[in-house]
């Protein structure tokens, strides 16, 4: 065997690779279904992304004649598209598993290629196929080396993040509940030592306001404690109404003492996102809209509607309320940890709170890859609009 007649049989190879690259890829994009965790159309979501598969093919044909297939390594377009394949499998929550295998089957894909290939060519012979077989697997091994390094970029940048968030919000936590233990402990002494009785009822308000206070942060903290369980987010389809109206049963004790009532739309899209995400959602801006309801009006209300006919990738819902409203100098600040916009009026309103239910809806609604935008007028009402991708893996 000489080097002359192996790269022919390379070059030739090269040619019937390129030639069939787009039965190749749809070979490639058949067995992908069976392991990457989102639905069947959106292993590559996009006219863009699906042209990937095939390109890869290409420029691995490329380099079947070459004597130096690392050289793919520097061929910065076809780095550039396996770094994006690997942030859209970390988008889609995969695992580096599931990405090895990814390429893994490229590689057995184009293994038994070039053997079908070479079986034709009269003259050739095992080692020959072993050779070009080997190249195949070099350019295949920097794809997916390429593909996981990026994943695990994104995964690194993901779970320091989410680290910082978590660190700060315990020490959040930790902020307001020692404030009315304090309270308490100051509140159970005096009361001990009182001898008057409009003193001692003032203690005893205190005592179960700050309880009260520590009741609702102890709830948000156990919710906030389902969107991180230890297998990881839950992604399933859900009817958005079905949700709404469980908050809405959940919610209707409160929503009675305040006489608002709940409107949930019929019309709610279904969507695959993380169920325990989607109801801290709706759960929080529910109960602002009760909360914040204006006492001067004779009827007062919450919906929860469809702010726009979905689209192929998206679906918006809003959840809309005639209460109070928020100033205008505020609408900026209203996702920001500790904010409350009607602070000043809680013993008028008979509400309390820390201002974390919006800065946690902002979280969740970003963590699901959606935006949330809020209009208001003071006097007339909020409006809330959730954006969210219609599948597990797509971006608004």
């Amino acid at each position: 065997m000489t080097d002359l007649l192996l790269d022919d049989i390379a070059k030739r190879i090269a040619l019937r690779m390129r030639e069939a690259h787009q039965d190749i890829a749809s070979r490639w994009l058949y067995r992908l279904t069976e392991v990457v965790p989102v639905a069947t159309g959106d292993v590559f979501p996009g006219a863009r992304l699906l042209d990937h598969i095939p390109d890869l093919v290409r420029e691995i044909a490329g380099y079947l004649s070459a004597p130096e297939a690392e050289a793919i390594a520097a061929n910065t377009a076809v780095i550039a598209k396996a770094q994006e394949l690997g942030e859209l499998r970390h988008a889609q929550e995969a695992s580096v598993h599931q990405v090895v295998l990814e390429f893994r089957i490229l590689g057995e894909i184009l293994a038994l290629f070039v053997r079908d290939e070479i079986a034709g060519i009269e003259g050739a012979d095992a080692l020959q196929c072993v050779t070009v077989v080997h190249r195949v697997h070099l350019c295949v091994g920097v794809l997916m080396q390429t593909t996981v390094d990026r994943f695990i970029a994104e995964y690194t940048a993901t779970i320091q993040d989410q680290t910082r968030r978590l660190e700060s919000f315990n020490r959040m936590a930790t902020h307001e509940l020692r404030q009315p233990l304090a309270a308490i402990q100051y509140a159970v002494t005096a009361l001990a030592m009182a001898s008057d009785s409009d003193l001692r009822d003032k203690l005893v308000a205190a005592i179960d306001r700050c309880a009260g206070q520590m009741t609702s942060l102890v709830h948000t903290l156990e919710r906030v404690s389902r969107l991180s369980p230890a297998d990881g987010p839950h992604q399933q389809r859900v009817e958005i109404v079905g949700v709404a109206s469980r908050v809405a049963r959940q919610l209707s004790e409160m929503a009675g003492a305040r006489d608002v009532s709940i409107e949930v739309a019929d019309d709610l899209p279904s969507l695959v996102v993380d169920a325990g995400r989607l109801e801290l959602v709706i759960i929080n801006l529910l109960s602002n809209g009760i909360k914040y309801c204006d006492p001067a009006k004779p009827s007062r209300h919450v919906v929860v509607e469809l702010a726009r006919s979905a689209t192929e990738h998206e679906c918006a819902f809003a959840i809309r309320d005639n209460g109070l409203g928020i100033p205008g100098a505020y609408l900026g600040d209203v996702f920001s940890q500790f904010f409350r916009a009607h602070a000043r009026r809680d013993q008028e309103l008979g509400t309390d709170g820390i201002g974390l239910g919006l800065a946690i809806v902002a979280d969740c609604v970003k963590a699901m890859a959606g935006r949330i935008e809020v209009t208001s007028v003071e006097g007339e009402g909020s409006i809330f609009t959730v954006t969210l991708p219609r599948e597990a893996g797509q971006r608004t």
